[in-house]
Order: structure tokens, then sequence, then C-alpha cells
């Protein structure tokens, strides 16, 4: 989307690694007389780095461009309308980013969906349907003001999507407020206690994972010793 639209040559995944390994800004463009930049971030399903490191060099870059007065128009969101179901690295990319911008600011978010060529209509339109009508999907955000876009991998419905955003009041991003006006550590911000609560809740599942194999450990070794007696 972003080198269609602005011309530019930001790296692709192809593969099953990450690709964005930093936050790339795009070559600016002019679109209906304005001049467009668009950046591109990498997302928290990164390969080489960890959910932290993404988290820290994302809120690092919006609030220095806060603080030099750069407002942003907009906020884009990909969703790949190819994907079997919404789960797991889908939701949970979802829900950061939900944290990052915070409700003010969704008003100015635009869902973009993709890959519209990999299914037939009637599937890709299920799933769309899906997508906007259900709570555990985007409909909260969409009732908070956000919009949903179709990028039909065409310039045309690149820059459509552009000029949606163009007609945005700029709002702040709730981490850009967070680390610049009330100063506060990666940490104590919304995407940062929501990190650490995740990460809470894995090591409660690790540590009960672990509890109940010593249990079925301890079982299958009395069990085998008793049967030694017996014999």
């Amino acid at each position: 989307f972003i080198n269609l639209v602005s011309g530019s040559h930001l790296r692709i995944g192809m593969g099953l690694q990450s690709c964005t390994y930093e936050v790339e800004v795009a070559r600016p463009f002019k679109l209906d007389g304005c001049f467009v930049t668009l950046i591109d971030t990498p997302g928290f399903d990164d390969t080489e780095k960890s959910d932290f490191d993404i988290l820290n060099m994302i809120s690092t870059y919006l609030a220095e461009s806060y603080r030099k007065g750069t407002e942003l128009a907009g906020v884009i969101y990909v969703h790949r309308i190819s994907d079997f179901r919404f789960g797991g690295i889908s939701a949970r990319n979802f829900k950061m980013f939900r944290k990052l911008c915070g409700d003010s600011a969704l008003k100015n978010v635009v869902i973009v969906t993709n890959m519209w060529g990999e299914v037939t209509n009637e599937k890709g339109e299920a799933r769309e349907a899906e997508l906007v009508s259900e709570e555990k999907f985007f409909k909260p955000v969409l009732d908070k003001g956000a919009t949903m876009i179709r990028h039909l991998d065409t310039i045309d419905s690149a820059q459509d999507i552009v000029r949606r955003i163009l007609r945005n009041q700029p709002e702040p991003l709730l981490i850009q407020k967070e680390r610049v006006e009330e100063g506060k550590d990666i940490s104590l911000t919304a995407a940062g206690e929501e990190l650490n609560h995740e990460l809470q809740e894995v090591m409660k599942k690790h540590e009960k994972e672990m509890n109940q194999l010593r249990k079925d450990m301890a079982g299958k070794y009395s069990v085998h010793v008793f049967a030694c007696v017996l014999f």
C-alpha cells in the first residue's frame, strides 16, 4: 500500500520472517495539493525484536515527532481479508494498536482490508460483515468513529484511502500525550501496562502448566513404584 501510493521502495515481507525492523518513513508525495508522508511501523509479532522493543521504538518515534510539532492526520491499520480467523497474533496486534491510539483518536483511524484478490467476493464480503458487526473484532472502534475501507491493490484505491485521512482534523495519539505531556515512562503508558498484563498472564499460565506437569510426573512415578512392590 505505502509503496504503491507513494512511489517508495520500503521492504515488503514475502516470507515467514518480519521485514520491518524499525520505523520507516516513505517518500513524501503530493495528492490533491497536499504533501503527504506515510510512516511504516513494525507489528507486535516481530521475529527478531521483543514486544517491548517494538513498543519502545514506536512510542519514541511518535513522541519525538509530537515534540517537534508534527501532527498526525490519521492512522492506518491493515488487516488481510484473506486471513481465515481473527485471533492470536491479529487480535493481540489490534489490542495494542488501540492502546497506542486511545479512544479520542479513533475517529482518525482507518482500518484497511487488503488481499481481496486472494478470496472470492462472497467469502470476502462475509468476513467483512463479521469484522464490522462483531464486538470482538472491529465494531467497538467503528462505533467510536473509525472507518473501514477496502484496498483493491490499485493506485486509485490507495489514493482514496489517503484522501479519507486528509479530511481529518489532526489529533495526537494517547501514547504521544502520555509520553510528552504527562512524562510517563513507557511501562506506565496504557500500551505498556497492557504488555505487562499480558506477560503476567503468560507467566501464570506457564506456572499452572508446570504444576500440573509435576503432579502428572509424581503420579506416574508413584504408580511405577507401587507396581514394582507388587511384583
